[in-house]
């Protein structure tokens, strides 16, 4: 009993300096087809589950990762929600003002874009909308933006039930561009229809606690009646399905259990090109 007591507290400090360490960068090419000819490539930077508020996540810690996102140059910078801790609005509102000063921070000449997570809709979402704009972020709530040759079409949090797809694509549609969906949850695939070949995402923490020979620990959510947090098929990383991408980040926060194990925080520099025509 000693032993596993033992074990379980060594596994315990092990996971919390995991959720304290600075996150992976992870890098991806995507040759996009109908990219312009003579058009330079884009380098998105994805990061998501920012979770302020949370013991793993305070002013300084993400200060310094939204330096490390800087120092990677990238054109535009996409965050994918849950910007705060909370499943209420109990102090909420303090929360998401302290997301301001540091992601003001941020530096792409395309610009921030953010959709909301499930867990902004739960607490405070005109805080955060508030404070994003003062940061200088722009929010889409199902609704589209055109970058150059790409169209970012931000699709509100599907988790939550806040997604309207059909007017996502009609602001597309007015607008033009080649397609790149950003949203919260991955499980959104399924409801888009052919066409958008590239969709990022966050939500899942890739699993946050993955034990070896098991799998994540939880994949339902004690919170509401152990409902499915995810496709475990979409749980991580780069996924390829029906002529889709899929890019799942770990995220940069760790959630209310401010641990990770098998499952570090990350963001992604994804560099898009010219492909096929």
């Amino acid at each position: 009993m000693l032993a596993l007591l033992g074990l379980i507290g060594l596994a315990a400090l092990v996971g919390y300096r995991e959720a304290l360490r600075d996150p992976v960068a992870r890098r991806l090419d995507v040759a996009v087809r109908g990219w312009p000819d003579g058009a330079p490539p884009l380098r998105l930077a994805l990061l998501s589950d920012i979770h302020f508020g949370a013991r793993s996540m305070d002013d300084a810690r993400l200060r310094r990762i939204v330096a490390q996102v800087n120092a990677a140059h990238p054109d535009i910078v996409l965050l994918a929600g849950d910007m705060v801790i909370g499943h209420d609005a109990t102090g909420a509102d303090a929360r998401a003002a302290g997301l301001t000063a540091p992601l003001a921070e941020l530096r792409a000449p395309g610009g921030v874009i953010a959709v909301l997570g499930n867990h902004d809709h739960w607490t405070a979402p005109a805080a955060i909308r508030t404070a994003l704009a003062r940061a200088g972020v722009l929010v889409l709530e199902n609704g589209a933006v055109r970058r150059g040759p790409i169209a970012l079409l931000g699709v509100d949090d599907s988790y939550s039930g806040h997604d309207d797809v059909r007017a996502t694509l009609a602001a597309w549609r007015r607008i033009g561009g080649l397609p790149v969906v950003l949203t919260h949850a991955p499980d959104l695939t399924a409801r888009l229809p052919h066409g958008l070949p590239l969709l990022l995402a966050g939500h899942t923490h890739c699993g946050q606690v993955v034990l070896p020979g098991w799998g994540p620990l939880l994949l339902h959510s004690p919170h509401e009646q152990w409902r499915l947090l995810y496709d475990p098929r979409l749980r991580c990383g780069v996924v390829r399905d029906a002529g889709r991408t899929i890019v799942v980040t770990a995220g940069v926060g760790s959630g209310t259990m401010p641990l990770r194990l098998g499952a570090p925080p990350d963001w992604w520099l994804i560099t898009l090109r010219q492909g096929r025509r």
